[in-house]
C-alpha cells in the first residue's frame, strides 16, 4: 500500500529546496536527504533513477519496499521533509535489511524522537525498578 498523499513529497521545487539547503547520510543501500520543514507532518519522497534501474518495474518495486519500510518509523520521526534514494544494491535486498538499514540511517541523522533514540522501549504497561 503506498503512503497517503499528505505524506508524500510530490512538487519538483521541495526535492530541490532539500538537496540544496537539506543534510544527508549514506550507507551501501541507502542515501536519506532530510531538511526541516514548518509543519507537524513528516513527508517522505522517493528518487529512483531511471540512470541505475532500466526497468520501470524495478523501479516502482523499491518505491514500494521504501514506502513499507519508511511506514513503522514515521510516528517516531521529527518534523522533516525526507527523500530516500536507494542505490544500485537496494535492488537484491529484501524488505527486512532495508528496514534495518533506514533505522540505522534515521539513528545517524538523530532524526527520531528523543525517546525512541536507544532502540529500547518497555512493553505497556511495565515498570521499570531500579536496584
Amino acid at each position: 500500500m503506498a503512503l497517503r498523499r499528505e505524506l508524500r513529497l510530490r512538487r519538483s521545487r521541495d526535492f530541490q529546496r532539500i538537496r540544496q539547503q537539506g543534510r544527508s547520510v549514506a550507507s551501501r543501500l541507502l542515501v536519506l536527504a532530510w531538511a526541516p520543514t514548518e509543519s507537524d507532518q513528516v513527508r517522505v519522497g522517493f528518487v529512483v533513477s531511471r540512470r541505475i534501474f532500466k526497468l520501470a518495474t524495478q523501479r516502482n518495486r523499491l518505491k514500494r519496499l521504501l514506502s513499507e519500510a519508511i511506514r513503522p518509523c514515521l510516528p517516531r520521526l521529527r518534523s522533516v521533509d525526507l527523500v530516500l534514494i536507494p542505490r544500485r544494491e537496494a535492488l537484491e535486498a529484501d524488505l527486512q535489511t532495508l528496514k534495518a538499514e533506514l533505522q540505522v540511517l534515521l539513528r545517524r541523522a538523530r532524526l527520531l524522537l528523543a525517546n525512541e533514540a536507544s532502540g529500547r522501549q518497555r512493553p505497556a504497561g511495565s515498570v521499570h525498578k531500579g536496584r
